[in-house]
């Protein structure tokens, strides 16, 4: 055998000589024919380009990242840190403890993945590994697979630590280090004469400009986000579809949720964040993850969702749905105003325009419907001055954020960049203004309490304004009650 028997854990029964020789025996050899590129790693090659020319001379080490374990020996699901997808066109489950590594030459950067290629039939890994083993999760690509994948030239992972030692005195060596931080210490101890808040500086750095680099979307990655939109509005009418079954069944928030994540797992990778599944006063709760309420007639339910697809892009919307498909008068009119509110922001989102415009819009209106509602103990200008601020209690959120390949994307872009930003063209973004009035609110009417509203939408800068990606779904209403009418079961 080619090697000797692995350590294994305490429940594994140990494999005799005669298995270790009959294993290796009678496979069939593995396909000689490569396999296709995938369409991410096409537009990664203008993204490595930027990327370069940012930091030239300098060694960059972007990692997927490791396993994480879920409990004792088993695992979460892999996905690799954003900063590899975006810059490798690697997705779905690839490629656990894989590390891109830009080098610098006269002329820009070379380009090498390093990663765990799949182990021979005769390899303890191949049938004792249930981590990598091919028995246990499945044939791993080649070397020649991996590069043809991904048009990035790949060598073993065992071989990165001498490269990365290589020249490491003279040459100024730039980790995403949250992604793997056994990686960041391994480096740390190459990197040693150089002062560890440098270092971290210095990381810290590459970390900003590769969440900066998604802020502006290319062609390929606004089709993406076109598409999860799409598949997401198809999910949604299946849980509409399936209402007076979460219903019938009790526990219906759990049912809405196992609807949507049906759809996600099989049109793409899963969904982009936990479903959130929010009935009655739950939907009060900004960040209703636990889902294990009842859906009641009469009640409405919040439902923020996204399919994330199979390159990792994710939709990100919130629909406010009347359980039985007929808004109330209550419901109707807090709905209607966080819908005047949304268009508002989304009517703010231009070209030129402050990031921070599109919130200003929105809390606008829905301040001066506290006010006429009588909730505010003050106007609402003196609400939306900078020592006001009375409204947030029934709104406590932002409008919007970046999206993309992460649900809150480009996080660790500086605050001139972000917050304080102005709007371009391809920046896709969320509006997603609420109201939310709890149960036990006692400075709200009783008949508004426990009504909980947000309508969030998808949207990308265009050249004069916004395309609405998420549009597929209705907005108003009149609309969604009449949508829904064509999807609930007659009377």
């Amino acid at each position: 055998m080619s090697e000797t028997q692995p350590e294994l854990p305490n429940r594994q029964t140990p494999f005799s000589d005669a298995f270790k020789t009959f294993i290796a025996e009678g496979w069939a050899p593995y396909p000689t024919e490569l396999p296709a590129r995938l369409p991410a790693s096409e537009a990664a090659v203008a993204r490595r380009e930027r990327v370069s020319a940012m930091f030239p001379g300098q060694r960059l080490v972007i990692p997927a990242g490791g396993l994480k374990v879920r409990s004792n020996d088993t695992d979460f699901r892999f996905r690799p840190h954003s900063a590899f997808a975006h810059l490798t066109g690697l997705g779905t489950d690839r490629e656990p403890d894989a590390v891109l590594v830009l080098e610098p030459t006269d002329d820009g950067h070379d380009a090498t993945l390093y990663f765990t290629p799949r182990a021979p039939r005769d390899s303890a890994e191949f049938y004792s590994d249930a981590r990598y083993g091919e028995m246990w999760v499945g044939r791993r690509p080649s070397l020649e697979e991996m590069a043809e994948l991904c048009g990035i030239r790949c060598l073993p992972v065992a071989e990165l630590a001498e490269h990365l030692a290589k020249n490491a005195e003279e040459t100024l060596i730039r980790l995403v280090r949250e992604a793997d931080p056994a990686l960041a210490a391994q480096l740390d101890q190459i990197r040693e004469a150089t002062e560890e808040e440098t270092v971290k500086s210095q990381d810290a750095e590459l970390a900003e400009a590769l969440s900066e680099l998604r802020l502006i979307k290319d062609d390929f990655e606004v089709d993406q986000m076109r598409r999860a939109c799409a598949e997401t509005a198809e999910a949604f009418e299946a849980v509409v579809r399936d209402l007076p079954e979460a219903v019938r069944r009790g526990r219906g928030e759990r049912w809405v949720e196992g609807i949507f994540g049906l759809h996600a797992r099989y049109v793409g990778n899963a969904v982009g964040y936990d479903t959130i599944a929010a009935s009655g006063d739950h939907a009060c709760t900004l960040h209703w993850i636990r889902n294990d309420g009842d859906l009641t007639e009469g009640d409405l339910l919040l439902l923020d969702a996204g399919i994330e697809l199979d390159t990792l892009y994710t939709a990100d919307v919130t629909r406010t749905l009347p359980v039985n498909g007929r808004f109330t008068d209550d419901q109707r009119r807090v709905y209607e105003a966080v819908l005047e509110a949304q268009q508002a922001g989304i009517d703010a989102a231009k070209p030129g325009a402050k990031f921070t415009d599109v919130h200003r819009a929105a809390i606008a209106v829905l301040a001066r419907k506290l006010e006429e509602w009588g909730l505010l103990p003050v106007s609402a200008e003196e609400s939306l001055s900078d020592d006001g601020g009375q409204h947030r209690r029934w709104m406590v959120h932002g409008t919007s954020h970046h999206l993309g390949i992460d649900v809150h994307d480009c996080a660790q872009a500086r605050r001139e960049k972000y917050r304080e930003g102005t709007l371009e063209q391809g920046m896709i973004i969320t509006v997603e203004p609420g109201l939310y009035f709890k149960s036990d609110d006692e400075l709200v009417p009783e008949s508004l309490r426990g009504i909980g509203v947000r309508i969030e939408d998808d949207i990308v800068i265009t050249a004069d304004g916004a395309e609405n990606l998420s549009a597929a779904l209705p907005r108003s209403s009149a609309e969604v009650e009449a949508w829904m009418a064509t999807l609930l079961p007659r009377d």
